[in-house]
């Protein structure tokens, strides 16, 4: 407990599965915590659950591919609760076509989500982070921007994208105290992009499994622990990596 105490977190993506995994833990280790999606019946919800178990949390409208959303969601962090020192870049979609298969509009698409609203997301926060003096930027990308597959290559060329971004943004303000890390997250069980690669993978569970040392896959909560840890200052010397959490399926 109170691992991020005094700490305040704007996350993106927070009502799927993982974000709303990690708005929770973030609130239960002492953040104050801005969290922001499409959803804002689902958003006020997670909000009430949030509060009526303790915890301090406020939803905001956000379309991170919207740079006004973002300049928003921001004010919001700094104006309700002072400052701001983390960001979780977590909203994300999965295209699961071939590249011939896939149109223009849906590799747009699917990089406007996953890489722009990362660079929007990151570019947003710079100011605010440098006024207190640092903080951290978690990037969720995928095992899928380590390796290819020929499922989705749309998502993996934009989870790829995520990955040297986030190196940028770590070399470039390193000098004003703020880290940049990514999440390469394996096939995770209980969110909605997990259960679709699960139902449209072309081969069976039983082979994507066989590919996992572990023997399973993964939960939202075990993400979200590793996010945690580079949210905090336990990670304090840790800038421009890679957390891989997929059950040993890239040390294959």
């Amino acid at each position: 407990m109170g691992r991020l105490k005094s700490k305040v977190a704007l996350i993106s993506g927070a009502t799927g599965g993982q974000g709303s995994a990690e708005v929770k833990l973030f609130c239960s280790e002492g953040a104050k915590v801005v969290f922001g999606d499409l959803d804002d019946a689902k958003g006020k919800l997670l909000e009430e659950e949030v509060r009526n178990s303790g915890g301090e949390a406020t939803y905001v409208h956000l379309d991170v591919t919207i740079e006004s959303d973002w300049q928003k969601a921001v004010s919001k962090s700094v104006e309700t609760y002072g400052q701001l020192d983390i960001l979780v870049n977590n909203a994300g979609v999965l295209l699961t076509k071939h590249l011939e298969e896939t149109s223009e509009s849906e590799w747009d698409f699917v990089h406007s989500v996953n890489l722009k609203g990362v660079f929007l997301g990151s570019k947003s926060v710079i100011a605010a982070m440098k006024k207190s003096d640092g903080g951290s930027i978690i990037n969720i990308s995928s095992i899928a921007g380590l390796i290819g597959t020929a499922m989705a290559p749309a998502y993996g060329a934009s989870k790829g994208g995520v990955r040297l971004l986030t190196k940028s943004i770590a070399v470039q303000y390193g000098s004003d105290g703020i880290r940049c890390n990514s999440v390469h997250p394996g096939i995770i069980k209980d969110n909605p992009m997990g259960e679709k690669v699960l139902q449209n993978s072309p081969i069976s569970k039983e082979q994507l499994l066989s590919d996992v040392p572990l023997g399973r896959f993964g939960f939202s909560k075990e993400i979200a622990m590793g996010v945690l840890y580079l949210a905090s200052d336990e990670s304090s010397y840790v800038t421009g990596s890679e957390l891989v959490i997929d059950g040993g399926r890239f040390a294959k």
